[in-house]
């Protein structure tokens, strides 16, 4: 399976452990930044560019890193498709899968720890869509979304790889 990864700086050391879990796996990951815990960056340029990625066919499903999972998941579904999930452990993050047909995993670097995040990855990874009573649920959603009019892959600014974004970065305090 391809995964998309997108973390800011509060993210990219749970990003890197979670990378390495999966490649030790067999998965293909698509790191798409940040590169460094040390450089402050914002948090929806990656979080977009995760999502653009999954709905855009480019990888089958996503994870996200920031302080929390919340900021970069309110990011990531923002582009039509999206169904970004914020989790806090293997319960949350299968039933983000089975229930809602999450696409996009969010963690918190801060408020998770490796072995947490590593046990709630695959269990997101492995989980399928329960169907039945959720599929209504879902076309509500994506009929709320409107009609998909752009290519996720290049609608809107920084569509592509965020680390050749033109952005002013500072270092983190």
């Amino acid at each position: 399976m391809r995964i998309a990864l997108a973390s800011d700086h509060a993210g990219y050391v749970l990003k890197t452990v979670v990378a390495e879990h999966l490649v030790a796996a067999g998965h293909d990951v698509l790191d798409l930044g940040t590169d460094s815990a040390d450089v402050s960056v914002d948090y929806p340029v990656y979080g977009l560019a995760a999502a653009r990625a999954v709905v855009g066919g480019q990888a089958d499903r996503g994870v996200c890193f920031c302080g929390t999972g919340i900021g970069i998941g309110i990011a990531a579904n923002k582009v039509p498709g999206t169904r970004a999930a914020t989790a806090h452990d293997v319960t949350t993050a299968r039933l983000a899968r089975q229930h809602n047909d999450a696409n996009l995993l969010c963690l918190g670097g801060r408020v998770t720890g490796p072995a947490v995040a590593l046990d709630a990855v695959d269990a997101f990874l492995a989980t399928a869509f329960e169907g039945g009573r959720h599929v209504t649920r879902i076309a509500q959603i994506a009929a709320a979304e409107g009609p998909r009019t752009a290519d996720p892959r290049t609608e809107g600014p920084r569509a592509a790889d965020p680390r050749t974004a033109d952005q002013e970065r500072q270092p983190t305090p």
